[in-house]
């Protein structure tokens, strides 16, 4: 249990040590949601977090994409052939 906590104009809860460990929630930025009328702090995570491993697995399971060759030697020095 715990009570709110007056911190400057705002408030807000101590969270026990054991339970910030167990969260896994040391150190990140908090994501706040009300919920069935209590509230939920989850961590955030990063924009990009777990991309690198996912593009890993998914390379692994079917490949390398090839690239697109065609347009690798396309002359890029001019539009004027080009309609628009």
């Amino acid at each position: 249990m715990t009570q709110l906590v007056r911190i400057g104009n705002s408030q807000g809860i101590r969270i026990p040590k054991p339970l910030i460990e167990q969260a896994r929630l040391e150190g990140k930025e908090l994501k706040l949601q009300l919920v069935n009328g209590g509230l939920l702090i989850t961590p955030e995570n990063g924009v990009r977090e777990g991309w690198k491993e996912a593009i890993e697995q998914t390379i692994s399971a079917q490949g390398q994409e090839s690239l697109d060759d065609e347009w690798l030697d396309f002359p890029l020095d001019s539009d004027d052939e080009l309609d628009w």
